[in-house]
């Protein structure tokens, strides 16, 4: 009985939503007092956007350096963050 508990919570901690609470929100609120954070790079070909990795995911976000802002544009699995 103790096994299948501790095999639970194994599987609700690789499941995309508590990956979602639990990394990459946080990480999203700290682009608003640091939108350059380290291990941050900047989307070539482009003059606002800027990409981050978080584990297996992937953001795309735009600094607008006039409004103050940071918009994020896409949050997916790192194989299709680029695909449109």
């Amino acid at each position: 009985m103790e096994q299948g508990k501790v095999l639970t919570e194994f599987k609700l901690q690789k499941s995309p939503v508590i990956c979602f609470h639990g990394r990459i929100i946080p990480q999203i609120k700290t682009l608003a007092e640091n939108p350059r954070p380290s291990g941050c790079r900047k989307i070539t070909g482009s003059k606002n956007d800027w990409r981050m990795r978080i584990g297996d995911y992937g953001i795309i976000y735009e600094i607008d350096e006039k409004a103050k802002a940071v918009r994020i544009m896409r949050v997916r699995h790192r194989r299709g963050v680029y695909w449109r």
